[in-house]
Formats: structure tokens, C-alpha cells, sequence
């Protein structure tokens, strides 16, 4: 029965001594939770978010988080379903949604390391990859499980879990009353038409770009993507702006600089060894120096956002220490534990991460067959020690700034240093141990991502009053059912677009293959990365974000630049509303329809790839040469951009 009032005022705040929290369905309510139809509609929402949200993350080196879009998406689902008498509850759309957005945190880890095995000539098989997926997935979970009384419980009000508690707020309206799916649906079919128009029949190009006059190499383009758009409106105008900043101080002051510098230079410049910088164009210019540039400055800039996070790292490890011993010695199941405060228990955690270990050494496909088992017991151990302190970590920064904030590269980068020099000292310096150090990196990362996604869906499930124990168990069936999902959409694109290519660049897999290359090979061009340091410390000195900046000048402009008009248009829709309740609106319908976007763009990517890998060759269209010249291509591309753009602000305007 749908209820008139929303979330309890204290979903907000701190509790006061000896006040507990009363959710929205209180604890002694039965309530339908774990059911069938749950079970199916997360699964498959998050195939679709999963396979998008990869594609995203191999063309931008950035994801979303999805639990909103899928909730709204299963709320819409269950309305249908009541018509004919299956009338579904929040507690099963917040299930749903809680296995669903599993998926999205898996494509980040998977995407973030494992194209960097294609880069090396190694890829992996479908079975090796969803194996580290799985096993990335079942330590974030596990190792989130016995944290969850003191970041979600304890610590209520102290850290606001943005996403969970705009998913719980979400959920709450949609039962109260409100159509907030039909503009998911709309972002996903308006994603997926503009994807079909620029890259399946080719009616116009992908991108844009135009020389700046009267400066040397100086170049500004836009790739005409609705899914970076929409990323542009989600991440709002603060970070669009920084990242765009970092991408013009890339293409219009350091490429023509190098460009001046080098005209008059008779030899190549590491690590170029054949052309002269005169005659490379500025794509060339950023390929062979600027991205070792960018890849220093985001190297960095994550280690400094990690550096930031010192204090609360050692405060969440000892809390979470104390919390697993009293766990252990029963301390906190001494008093009857209500529905809503129910784990599983520890016992499951301490079998489930010792089979996780024993599979890591154990098994030779996972880490593929690399060295022997002296290696894969040195790399489990790593990937355990790093996994719990870092799971740790993500799960209490997102409390704090929130998913899309949470610094997976930066906690990567450091899991690779630190496996990488273990390895540098052990003599594991050939192809081999470099394989096994990036499956480190990519476990980790998976376990990092997946905790934070975790901890905002217990949040949302702690507002609602929901089980923790089926909501654990459904964060395990969303990793098990999704890992081989993601990870076959990510082969089909490296089969079809190839990594580190203009379609999918890859950039943070690039980045993780330049750590480990660095620190086995010992042979970076260190000057290019020490300019790359020199601009994150800079960054940080004036006060500017240093890893959105840095991200921006490692991916190219014209990736930086529909974020850009995404978070602009963001602002002006925010600043022209009458009243702060029709801001809210807008930047809820904007929010839910970029993610529609995401999704759209994302899964038309993945199908494509999809027809390539069943035909042999990707569709040719009709090409944009039937507008008669380049200029004129780019001319119809972006006035085609610019309606998609005006019909998007029609939407999120209506009221």
C-alpha cells in the first residue's frame, strides 16, 4: 500500500544519544523483498548498464553510477506489472536496483585495467577475465560485510551516501506519486537514435574538429556523443569546467608549444625515434608526448586525492579492525538484531575469502598461468592485502563525495606501484610478471569499486528499511550473473574497435600499462612525466581539482568538450528556474536523462560491436562524404548535435 509522506527527518541527520533511526518501512513490517521478479529485472537492467557503462569507460575513462536510472527503470517495470495483478513493493525495487548497479562497478574495474593485456599482444580469454571479475567482485562484497554497522549504521548523518540517499528519496516519490522513468526511457532511445544517425548509417561524422588560427598546431574538436552530453549534465558544470581546462591547456598551449620548440630540432624526441616534431600533426604531437604528460599528471593527482584520504583511511582501517573483533567475539549479536540490522554472518566472510585466496593461487587461468605458483601466491597476497585496505577506503570517501567521486584510479596506481615493486625486487621483470601485476590492479580495482557501489545501496536499503543480510546476498548474485556479461562486451569491442584506437583509446588501461611498463622497464621519458607531476602540484596549489584536471589533459579535447556543454547547459537550466524546487526538478529529469543517454549510446556501441564480431566488418552507412566535403560533414553534425541538444532542454524544461 502506497504511503503519502516520505523519508523520516532524521534521514538527514546525525542521531542524537540513545535516538535510533526509523526507516520507511519499520523493522517489524513484512514486506516483500527477495523475490522472482526482483532477481530478474537487476539482472537484467545490469547487463544492460554493465555493457554501457564498459563502452563509456573505454571511449571517456569515466563511469556512472547506474542505481538510480535502474530503480526508476523497475519502478516503471512493476507498474506494468500491477495491471495484471503482480503489484511489486519498494523493497523489491530497491533489491532490484541493488543488483543491478553491480554490474556498472565491474565494468569500471574490468575496463580500467584489462584492455592494457590486449595492448601488450596477450589478451585474455572470456573465462580468465570473468574469473578476476568475479573474484574482484566477491572481496569488495565480502569485505564490505562486516563494515556495514559502522559506515551505515553508526556513522548515519556523519556520512551522507549522496547516491543511496537520492535513490532512497527517489524510490520513496515514485511510490508517493511521480514519472520519473519515462525520461530514462526517452534518454535511452535518444542515445541510442543519435549513436545509430553518427557511427551505423553515418549520415553525419562523430566528431568535429577546426585549426585555431595564428597558433602553431593549435587545434579544438568535439566529439558528437549524446552519452558524454549527458555525462557533462550528471557531473554538473564545476567538474565539466575543470576537466575541459585541462583539455585546452593540452591541445592550445603545451602541443603548440612543443610544436615551436621542436620545428627547429634536426633529431626525434623520445620516445619518438624516426619522425621529426615538425612533421607530426597535433594528434601525433599528443599521442608521442602529451599523453605521457597527461598520464603523469593523473598518476599524481591520484596519488594526492589518496595522500588527502590519509587520515580517514587509518581511522576506517582501525574502526573497521575493531569492528571485524567484535564481530568475532559475538559482541554485537550479544542483543536481539532487528530484521533491518541483520548481516550474514562472519562465518560466511571468513570461509568466502579464504576460497577466493585459494582460487587466486590455486587455480593458473585466473592469473593466466603466469610464472608459476610462487607467483600467483605473492600476487593473492597482494591482491588481498591491497583489496581489504582499500575497500576500506572507497567505502567511507563515497559516504562522503559519492560514487562518481571515488578515487578507483588513484587506489589503482598505488596497487600497481606497490605490486610492481615487490615484483622489481623479486626479478619478475619480463612480460610475464607484468601480466601478473596488472591482474593485481585489476582485482583490486574491481573490489574497490564494487565496495563503494555497495555502501550506497545499503545506505539507500538502511533509509527504506530494508534486510541487509538479502540486500549482501543480492550484491553477490548482481557480481556472479553479471561478470561474464561485461566482460563478453568488452571482448566483442577489442575485436571490433581495437584499444588504445580514436573509437575506443582506452585511456585508463593505457595509463595502468605505462605504471607498470615505468616501473619494470625503467624506461619512461621521465621529463614528460615530470611536467605531468609539475601541472597536478600546480593544479593543487591553486586550488583547482587535480585529477579531473589531469584527466582532462590526458583524453583528448574533443572528448572534454560535450562534457563541457553538458555541465554549461546544467548550470543555465539551474540559474533560469523559477524557484528552487523547479531547479530540483530540472536537475532530476536532466540527471535521469543523461543517464538514459549513457545507457542508449553505450548498448547501440556494444551492438555494433556485436554485428561486426557476427559479419566480419563493422556497418559502413552511408558515410557523411554524401554532404560533399569535411566541412561541410562537420557543419551537419554539429547543427544536428545542437537540435539534440535543444530537444533535450524541451524535456527537462517540461514541466
Amino acid at each position: 500500500m502506497a504511503r503519502t509522506q516520505g523519508l523520516s527527518p532524521t534521514a538527514y541527520v546525525p542521531l542524537e544519544e540513545g535516538q535510533s533511526y526509523k526507516p520507511y518501512v519499520a523493522a517489524e513490517q513484512r514486506m516483500a523483498e527477495f523475490s522472482l521478479k526482483a532477481f530478474v529485472l537487476g539482472i537484467l537492467f545490469g547487463i544492460v548498464f554493465g555493457a554501457a557503462n564498459a563502452y563509456l569507460g573505454l571511449r571517456a575513462g569515466l563511469t556512472i553510477s547506474t542505481s538510480i536510472p535502474v530503480a526508476v527503470m523497475t519502478v516503471a517495470v512493476f507498474r506494468v506489472l500491477a495491471r495484471a495483478g503482480r503489484e511489486g513493493t519498494i523493497l523489491e525495487a530497491n533489491m532490484s536496483q541493488t543488483i543491478g548497479s553491480a554490474s556498472s562497478s565491474l565494468a569500471s574495474g574490468v575496463i580500467f585495467t584489462l584492455p592494457a593485456l590486449f595492448m601488450w599482444g596477450l589478451p585474455p580469454t572470456l573465462l580468465q577475465m570473468t574469473l578476476l571479475s568475479i573474484c574482484g567482485g566477491l572481496l569488495g562484497v565480502l569485505f564490505m560485510i562486516p563494515l556495514r554497522r559502522f559506515l551505515i549504521e553508526r556513522e548515519h548523518g556523519n556520512l551522507p551516501y549522496p547516491e543511496g540517499t537520492a535513490c532512497a528519496e527517489v524510490l520513496v516519490a515514485s511510490e508517493v506519486g511521480g514519472g520519473h522513468a519515462k525520461n530514462v526511457f526517452l534518454g535511452l532511445a535518444g542515445g541510442a537514435l543519435f549513436k545509430f544517425l553518427t557511427s551505423w548509417i553515418r549520415v553525419i561524422p562523430d566528431s568535429a574538429h577546426v585549426s585555431v588560427p595564428f597558433l602553431k598546431k593549435g587545434e579544438l574538436g568535439m566529439d558528437l556523443s549524446a552519452a558524454l552530453f549527458g555525462v557533462g549534465y550528471i557531473l554538473g558544470p564545476r567538474i565539466a569546467a575543470v576537466m575541459v581546462g585541462g583539455g585546452l591547456l593540452a591541445w592550445l598551449v603545451i602541443i603548440p608549444a612543443i610544436a615551436i620548440w621542436g620545428d627547429a630540432r634536426a633529431l626525434p624526441l623520445f620516445p619518438e625515434t624516426e619522425k621529426l616534431i615538425r612533421d607530426m600533426s597535433a594528434s601525433e604531437i599528443w599521442t608521442r608526448y602529451v599523453r605521457y604528460i597527461g598520464a603523469g599528471a593523473v598518476a599524481t593527482a591520484g596519488i594526492i586525492t589518496l595522500a588527502r584520504s590519509v587520515p580517514v583511511m587509518i581511522q576506517s582501517f582501525r574502526i573497521g579492525a575493531a569492528e571485524i573483533r567484535e564481530r568475532a567475539a559475538g559482541v554485537v549479536q550479544a542483543v536481539s538484531t532487528p530484521r533491518t540490522g541483520e548481516d550474514l554472518p562472519l562465518r560466511f566472510v571468513g570461509i568466502g575469502l579464504l576460497v577466493v585466496a585459494c582460487a587466486l593461487a590455486g587455480i593458473p587461468v585466473i592469473f593466466g598461468d603466469v610464472g608459476g605458483l610462487g607467483v600467483r601466491i605473492i600476487a593473492a597476497i597482494c591482491v588481498v592485502v591491497f583489496a581489504f585496505f582499500f575497500v576500506t577506503v572507497a567505502s567511507r570517501i563515497v559516504g562522503l563525495v559519492g560514487v562518481t567521486s571515488n578515487p578507483t584510479s588513484g587506489m589503482t596506481i598505488a596497487a600497481l606501484l606497490g605490486t610492481a615493486s615487490i615484483f622489481l625486487l623479486l626479478g619478475w621483470t619480463d612480460i610475464t610478471g607484468k601480466v601478473a601485476a596488472l591482474t593485481v590492479g585489476c582485482v583490486v580495482a574491481i573490489a574497490a569499486s564494487i565496495s563503494g557501489d555497495m555502501s550506497q545501496d545499503l545506505k539507500t536499503g538502511y533509509l527504506l528499511g530494508a534486510t541487509p543480510r538479502r540486500q549482501q546476498i543480492g550484491e553477490l548474485v548482481g557480481v556472479l550473473t553479471a561478470a561474464a556479461f561485461v566482460c563478453l562486451a568488452v571482448l566483442l569491442l577489442a575485436e571490433t574497435f581495437g584499444f588504445g584506437s580514436a573509437d575506443l583509446p582506452a585511456p585508463q588501461a593505457t595509463l595502468m600499462k605505462l605504471v607498470i611498463d615505468g616501473v619494470l622497464d625503467q624506461a619512461l621519458p621521465w621529463g614528460l612525466v615530470g611536467i605531468g607531476v609539475g601541472i597536478a602540484i600546480l593544479a593543487e596549489l591553486l586550488r583547482i581539482p587535480s585529477l579531473p584536471f589531469a584527466v582532462g589533459v590526458y583524453l583528448p579535447v574533443s572528448t572534454m568538450t560535450p562534457i563541457f556543454a553538458g555541465g554549461l547547459l546544467r548550470l543555465w537550466m539551474e540559474r533560469s528556474a523559477s524557484s528552487e524546487a523547479q531547479a530540483g526538478e530540472r536537475r532530476e529529469r536532466g540527471v535521469l536523462l543523461g543517464s538514459g543517454f549513457v545507457g542508449g549510446e553505450g548498448l547501440l556501441g556494444v551492438g555494433i560491436a556485436a554485428v561486426a564480431f557476427a559479419y566480419g566488418a563493422k556497418p559502413e552507412g552511408i558515410g557523411p562524404e554524401w554532404l560533399g566535403s569535411e566541412g561541410m560533414a562537420m557543419l551537419a553534425g554539429t547543427l544536428a548535435f545542437a537540435l539534440f541538444a535543444a530537444w533535450f532542454v524541451r524535456v527537462v524544461r517540461k514541466a
